[in-house]
C-alpha cells in the first residue's frame, strides 16, 4: 500500500473528483475515511504533517467512557463512550486492551467514598457490567505498592482500557484503503505531508460555498487543485486556520496536556491509578503503558504558536512531579529517572470559563460557507463523530446509503503467525498493531529480528516493516509514532540508532547524507521536545505542595460541614443509578423480545 513509489502513485490520482475530501489524518479523520469506504465514497483525506502528528499521538493512551460526564449529569454521552471502549476491545485485541483502574480515596477527600460508588456504579451499568469493587486501606495497598499511607481510608477498582492512538490512526487509515482494493469505482486514499493551502470556489460565481482545496506537497514542493462535493475541516486544534478562509470566527481554545515517562522500575504500577493532585485537586494518572510508566495529565492554555511541536512547561514539570511525590513518597523519585516528556494540544471549544477544565470536551460540527468542520470530542467515540459528521453532509451526497452504526468499528483479523520465538502476547501484540500486515511483517524479518529491542516491547522487525511499507517521510515518523522507541528509551533511542540505520536506511532508501541529515534533526527534536526544560527553570514543586497543604487545613472546618450534604447526594445518586439499571435492562429486554432485526441507523 504505502511502498516505495507510492506517492507518486497516489499523486496522479487527485485529479478524479472526490465525493469527499477530509483535511486532517487524526483519529477523527482516519475515521471519517474508514466510514466513507464502507459506503463506497471516492475520499481522498490529507493532513500537511504525518498521520496523527498532532493530538491523536500524544494523548493519554486511554480508552475509556469518561466518569467526568457522569458528574455532569451526561448520562446519554457516558452510555455511548462506554459502550465504544468495550466494542473496541472486543474488536481490537493486542491494540486496545482492557486495564484495571485503581481510585484511592484519602481522608478529606472531596469526592470520597460514597460519591466514587454511585459514579462507578452507574458508570459500570452502562456498560452493562460489574467491574468495580472497593477495598479497605490495607488492601488497598496489596494492589498499589509504596503508595503514600498518610490518611489512606481505600479505594476502588474499576476497568477501562488503554491503546497506543498512533497505531490505531494507521490502522484505521489502512483498512479504509484496503476497503477500496480492486474496486476501480470505489477508491479511498490518503497522503501524509501534504497541506490544504486554501479552499476553492467557482470562480465564475463569486461568493459561493467551497468546491474544492489547493494542496501542497511538502515533500517535493509540488501542487494540485483537487475537488469534490463535500469537503471535511477535521483538522483539531487547527480547525480555525480553515475556518477562517472561508469567513468563520475563530472558536477553538488550544489546551495542553502534558506527560512524563519513568522506567517501569523506577515507578512500579500494575495497573492505572488515579488520584487528586495535593495542589489543586484535579484527577491525575499513573499507569504502565508499553513497558513504561505514564504520569499525566496537566490541562493549561497553550499560549505558544500551534506550527511549532508542542513541549512540556517547567511548570508543568513541576505540577506532575507533586502529583507522584505526594502518590509514592517513598520511591524518592527525581528529575533524573524522567526518560522523557510528552506534550499534546486538546481541541476544545472556548466558552471564556476561567478553569481550562471547566470547558467542554464534546464534539462539534459546523457548517460554514460549504465547510463542514468537526472537531473535539474523545479518541474512544471517534467513529459516533465521524457517521455524525457523515450524516451532517449528506445532503451534498445524494444517493448517500444509510450509515449503519453496528458494524464492526475494526476489521477481523485471521491470520496464523506461528514463529520461532513469539510468544501468544507477541503474537497478540502484532496482530492488533498490523492486522492483516502482520504475517507480511514477520515473513520480512531478517535474522534477530524477531527479538525485542532492548528496554522496549517492540521488535525489530517491526522497524523493517514501518520504514518499508508505512508512509514513514521522516525518522521522527518512524521513531514516535510507527514504534515508539523516541517515548520509551533513554535519549529517544540515540544507543540504538547505529542498528536502527542498519536495518531502515535500504528500506528508506535513504543515502548517507540523508540519513545523517534525518538523525540529526530527530536529535533536535527530541531533546527540544520530548525531554525535560532547563532545569533551574523548573519550580520547587515541594514548596507549593505545602502551601497547598497549609491552605486544605485552613478550609477543612466548611468542608465537614459540607460533607452531609455531598453523603445525600450520593445516596441520591445511587437509588438513580439502580432506576437506571432497571430501566436500562427492561430496555435490553424488549429490544430482544422483537420479532426481527431493527433497521440499520440512517441519518
Amino acid at each position: 500500500m504505502w511502498r516505495a513509489g507510492w506517492r507518486d502513485k497516489a499523486w496522479a490520482q487527485l485529479e478524479q473528483e472526490w465525493d469527499l475530501i477530509v483535511v486532517g489524518g487524526g483519529i477523527t479523520g482516519a475515521g471519517i475515511l474508514r466510514e466513507a469506504s464502507r459506503l463506497g465514497l471516492r475520499c481522498l483525506l490529507v493532513d500537511r504533517k504525518d498521520f496523527g502528528w498532532g493530538t491523536s499521538s500524544r494523548s493519554s493512551k486511554l480508552v475509556h467512557g469518561g466518569l467526568r460526564y457522569l458528574k455532569e449529569g451526561r448520562v446519554r454521552l457516558t452510555r455511548a463512550s462506554v459502550q465504544e471502549r468495550e466494542r473496541l476491545i472486543e474488536e481490537g485485541p493486542g491494540l486496545i486492551d482492557p486495564m484495571g483502574f485503581l481510585l484511592a480515596t484519602y481522608k478529606g477527600d472531596r469526592p470520597g467514598r460514597w460519591t466514587y460508588s454511585a459514579g462507578l456504579s452507574i458508570y459500570d451499568l452502562l456498560a452493562l457490567q460489574w467491574t468495580h469493587r472497593h477495598f479497605s486501606a490495607e488492601d488497598f495497598q496489596m494492589l498499589a505498592p509504596h503508595i503514600a499511607q498518610e490518611g489512606l481510608e481505600g479505594g476502588f477498582r474499576y476497568g477501562d482500557a488503554q491503546t497506543d492512538d498512533a497505531r490505531l490512526v494507521l490502522r484505521v487509515i489502512r483498512e479504509a484503503i484496503e476497503d477500496c482494493a480492486g474496486q476501480p469505482q470505489r477508491c479511498a486514499l490518503a497522503l501524509n505531508y501534504v497541506a490544504a493551502q486554501e479552499p476553492l470556489r467557482d470562480a465564475t460565481q463569486p461568493g459561493t460555498p467551497i468546491i474544492g482545496v489547493r494542496l501542497h506537497d511538502e515533500v517535493t514542493g509540488r501542487t494540485a487543485d483537487v475537488y469534490g462535493r463535500a469537503i471535511i475541516n477535521a483538522t483539531g486544534a487547527w480547525a480555525d486556520r480553515m475556518r477562517q478562509q472561508v469567513g468563520a470566527p475563530s472558536r477553538i481554545r488550544p489546551l495542553r496536556g502534558s506527560h512524563l515517562v519513568f522506567p517501569a522500575w523506577r515507578l512500579p504500577v500494575a495497573q492505572a491509578l488515579g488520584f487528586l493532585h495535593p495542589i489543586d485537586r484535579r484527577p491525575v494518572f499513573i499507569f504502565p503503558w508499553e513497558g513504561i510508566t505514564l504520569v499525566g495529565t496537566t490541562d493549561v492554555d497553550h499560549q505558544q504558536s500551534l506550527d511549532e511541536e508542542p513541549r512540556i512547561s517547567p511548570g508543568e514539570v513541576s505540577y506532575l512531579m507533586a502529583a507522584v511525590e505526594s502518590q509514592f513518597p517513598s520511591l524518592d523519585l527525581t528529575l533524573d529517572d524522567v526518560i522523557s516528556t510528552f506534550a499534546g494540544i486538546r481541541p476544545v471549544i472556548g466558552t471564556g470559563k476561567i478553569d481550562p477544565s471547566k470547558e467542554s470536551r464534546d464534539h462539534v460540527v459546523w457548517e460554514e460557507n460549504g465547510l463542514l468542520t468537526v472537531t473535539g470530542g474523545k479518541l474512544t467515540t471517534f467513529r459516533l463523530i465521524a457517521l455524525d459528521a457523515l450524516r451532517s453532509v449528506r445532503h451534498r451526497l445524494p444517493g448517500l446509503p444509510p450509515l449503519d452504526d453496528e458494524v464492526p468499528v475494526l476489521r477481523p483479523v485471521d491470520v496464523d503467525l506461528r514463529a520461532e520465538g513469539l510468544d501468544d502476547a507477541l503474537r497478540r501484540r502484532l496482530i492488533g498493531r498490523h492486522a492483516a500486515d502482520a504475517q507480511a511483517l514477520v515473513a520480512a524479518a531478517q535474522p534477530g529480528e524477531l527479538e525485542t529491542i532492548p528496554g522496549a516491547q517492540i521488535l525489530w522487525a517491526e522497524l523493517r516493516w514501518a520504514a518499508r511499507a508505512e508512509a514513514v517521510v521522516h525518522l521522527d515518523d518512524l521513531l514516535l509514532r510507527r514504534v515508539r522507541l523516541g517515548h520509551l528509551l533513554p535519549q529517544g533511542g540515540a544507543e540504538q540508532l547505529a542498528r536502527i540505520r542498519a536495518i531502515c536506511q535500504p528500506e528508506l532508501g535513504w543515502d548517507d547524507h540523508r540519513w545523517a541529515a534525518e538523525e540529526a534533526a530527530y536529535l533536535d527534536l527530541w531533546r527540544s521536545c520530548y525531554s525535560l526544560p532547563d532545569r533551574t527553570a523548573i519550580p520547587d514543586w515541594r514548596a507549593e505542595m505545602a502551601e497547598a497543604r497549609r491552605q486544605r487545613q485552613a478550609s477543612r472546618r466548611p468542608q465537614r460541614r459540607q460533607a452531609i450534604w455531598r453523603s445525600a447526594l450520593a445516596a441520591l445518586l445511587l437509588a438513580m443509578a439502580a432506576a437506571l439499571a432497571f430501566l436500562f435492562l427492561q430496555r435490553r429486554r424488549a429490544r430482544g423480545a422483537r420479532p426481527g432485526p431493527e433497521a440499520p441507523g440512517g441519518c
